[in-house]
């Protein structure tokens, strides 16, 4: 992803038989009290590990396919029905990328359903990193791709585990509704820093959610969408990004909402951060899908208002935070167990 502006200092088959799919414009509350499963942290710190353990996930790369492999078994075992929508994509320099989006559906036969999604491969190049010497080395990515990943799989094991559980807070056993969980692929190919010897061409970034966006198959409709990147830094907070703002308010107010009613607001401080170019503008430019965009900002940080580990070789496990993760998983419960 990229920055467009700041103003704080700051896209087959879904395959589903969906021609019913009910519309996005439905009210926006959530439950004023916490709902849903108690999120994992360290379930999700270990599927962030498990995804750093194959090695940076850059296009084309063996690691990229294993773990692409593991990913898709994951979603499996915890009994989504899951399709790999495979692509040629140009990056920026006329490399063919070897694209698979993963999706994985849950509860496929309900006709509301929500996306949730986030990218997993990894920067080829640490363009951002304050030595050199670093910036054509690839990035691990625990952070910038695993850990939505992670955030993701947490919470389709629960909504698996949530079947047979006893009630949950509310009286519920599992959703009524249905989620697409999309890992996008090549979003972290775009234009690097250090290129000298052509202008950047633009569009370079978010491949996988371009191609995932003007694919859908006809008829299919997801209430809204959740885009969750960077979940799991140190020191992260979340603010109201730009682009989510314009596309999709009354989905960030009720993602922040539901922060509040979870116990996390602390993370989501009720201030507008940047402009940001991610997987959730052609899901709400071309795929229409309202989407909002779980990014954080670093106001302070003058390396990166994305972070400090930002597209550097310090993007590892030892700068994941739990507490971060549990605080975005904790949220997407909230808001998922808040939908009727």
């Amino acid at each position: 992803m990229r920055y467009q502006c700041w103003t704080m200092g700051w896209t087959l088959l879904l395959f589903f038989a969906l021609a019913a799919c009910k519309s996005a414009k439905k009210d926006v509350t959530v439950d004023a009290e916490p709902v849903g499963p108690a999120f994992n942290a360290d379930s999700a710190y270990a599927f962030c590990q498990a995804q750093c353990d194959f090695g940076p996930r850059t296009m084309n790369s063996e690691a990229h396919e294993r773990c692409g492999a593991w990913i898709a078994g994951k979603f499996r075992q915890y009994g989504c029905k899951v399709t790999e929508q495979k692509a040629d994509l140009k990056g920026y320099d006329g490399t063919i990328l070897k694209a698979t989006n993963i999706i994985a559906a849950y509860n496929p036969q309900a006709t509301t359903r929500i996306l949730i999604c986030a990218h997993w491969d990894s920067r080829p190049w640490a363009d951002n990193d304050p030595d050199k010497a670093n910036h054509k080395t690839p990035v691990l990515a625990a952070n910038d791709g695993a850990s939505g990943v992670a955030v993701m799989l947490e919470i389709a094991r629960l909504l698996k585990d949530s079947v047979t559980a006893q009630p949950l807070p509310g009286g519920r056993h599992s959703l009524p509704l249905g989620i697409d969980f999309v890992c996008f692929d090549a979003e972290d190919w775009g234009f690097p820093m250090w290129e000298t010897d052509m202008e950047d061409p633009g569009d370079t970034w978010a491949l996988g959610a371009q191609y995932f966006a003007s694919h859908l198959p006809t008829g299919y409709e997801a209430r809204f969408g959740i885009l969750l990147d960077m979940v799991g830094g140190e020191g992260a907070q979340f603010f109201k990004e730009g682009l989510s703002m314009e596309y999709a308010n009354a989905i960030v107010n009720k993602v922040w909402a539901a922060a509040k009613a979870a116990g996390q607001g602390s993370f989501f401080p009720d201030r507008e951060g940047g402009y940001v170019t991610d997987d959730h503008l052609p899901l709400n430019k071309t795929a229409a899908i309202p989407t909002v965009d779980i990014i954080p900002f670093y106001p302070d940080c003058s390396a990166s208002s994305f972070g400090p580990t930002w597209h550097t070789v310090n993007d590892d496990m030892q700068h994941i935070d739990r507490n971060t993760l549990k605080a975005v998983g904790q949220t997407v419960i909230q808001v998922l167990f808040s939908e009727e």
